[in-house]
């Protein structure tokens, strides 16, 4: 009655919680046994429980102590701290051999536990014939070995279950470096495209812009390979992006911020609001001849945390294209790869008289907090 190939946690309190697991269904499967042999031959309900649970138990306990040393043997030669070294399944061929012996010691122990429990005499094993000591024998194997094989399986399907958990996680991992490698480039390409115009037509402020372009790449690229970092960072990061955008735009572009200081700590993935900033200069404020204001803000509702984006351009209904952009969309595979259902976009028109779109992120703040690498 022993257990696991490759057990799913190697860690010393998940395998404590295993071990009492299968004791505890050893200590089950006793009492089924008492139940039954008393329906099948009327004899009394106390010494039939008394003696299953002893016995299931002693043949358990005996055969899971083998299984450990034989499971070291058997991975003598495997490199130290890997998934081989670190099991505790010793094969087939090795079980049975555990399987065997656990059944011959833990029957006789626990047959004796039981005769000292009840004050009695049962014989064990032999008892004057042999071939009645081979049915014994055969009949203590069968459950045994079903058990065991029981254990081995649901624990092999544990394992690989978590198997298939972290290659679903790693894989999200990577997909998230990608999305990240190309949000950098883009929002860079876009700002060096707006240079190669203004070099011919403003050669000042294309130098201004270049200056700046280069404080901004220095502040964030250091950062944006962090998995986390903390919201005021983002903030700042929008701040130096946007005065590169005012360099371009002048007058026609604005901006606000709004950070309580209660959530400047709390840590998000970096660029996350970048390319939705990207998305209102592109789609909302480029388009309109006045250009407009765009806000960035902050707050808590309960364990989610808001983060706007809004800016007073033309509005979604004018630039459709900007609810299934580049920007929109990395943001909301970022989120969906970190949090899942936990974390959305939205993309709503403004519902004020200066009109505009409304960007808003929801992230659990419960994770956030936690949190110190997504990767």
């Amino acid at each position: 009655m022993a257990s696991i190939a490759a057990p799913a946690d190697l860690s010393p309190a998940a395998r404590r919680h295993r071990f009492a697991q299968r004791g505890l269904r050893s200590a089950l499967l006793g009492v089924a046994i008492g139940l039954l042999l008393t329906i099948a031959i009327g004899s009394g309900l106390v010494s039939n429980l008394v003696q299953s649970i002893c016995i299931s138990m002693a043949c358990w306990l005996t055969i899971d102590l083998l299984r450990v040393p034989l499971a070291r043997w058997h991975h003598r030669n495997a490199a130290p701290g890997t998934p081989e070294a670190l099991s505790q399944w010793p094969g087939w061929p090795l079980m049975v051999v555990a399987i065997v012996v656990g059944t011959v010691i833990g029957f006789s122990t626990g047959n004796a536990l039981a005769n000292l429990l009840l004050d009695r005499s049962a014989p064990g094993y032999y008892r004057g014939n042999w071939r009645q000591m081979v049915a014994l024998l055969l009949g203590s194997l069968v459950p045994g070995t079903l058990v065991t094989y029981w254990f081995y399986s649901r624990e092999t399907i544990a394992a690989k279950e978590a198997a298939i958990q972290t290659a679903l996680r790693q894989a999200a991992e990577h997909r998230l470096k990608l999305i990240e490698s190309q949000l950098e480039p883009h929002m860079l390409f876009n700002t060096l495209a707006t240079l190669r115009v203004l070099i011919g037509t403003d050669p000042a402020r294309a130098q201004a812009m270049l200056d700046q372009l280069i404080a901004f790449l220095r502040a964030t690229l250091a950062g944006s390979r962090a998995a986390q970092h903390p919201l005021r960072d983002e903030f700042a990061r929008l701040g130096d992006y946007l005065a590169l955008m005012q360099l371009r735009m002048g007058a026609r572009l604005q901006t606000r911020f709004e950070l309580p200081e209660a959530l400047a700590a709390l840590p998000v993935p970096p660029l996350l609001l970048q390319p939705l900033v990207e998305n209102s200069i592109k789609h909302g404020l480029e388009p309109a001849v006045a250009g407009g204001r765009i806000e960035v803000s902050a707050a808590r509702d309960g364990g989610t945390l808001l983060l706007r984006v809004r800016d007073t351009g033309v509005g979604l209904s004018d630039s459709v294209a900007s609810a299934n952009g580049f920007g929109v969309t990395q943001v909301r595979e970022r989120l969906a790869a970190l949090h899942g259902a936990q974390a959305s976009l939205t993309l709503a028109a403004a519902d004020d008289t200066e009109g505009g779109t409304l960007a808003t992120v929801r992230l659990p703040i419960g994770a956030t907090e936690t949190e110190t690498s997504a990767r």
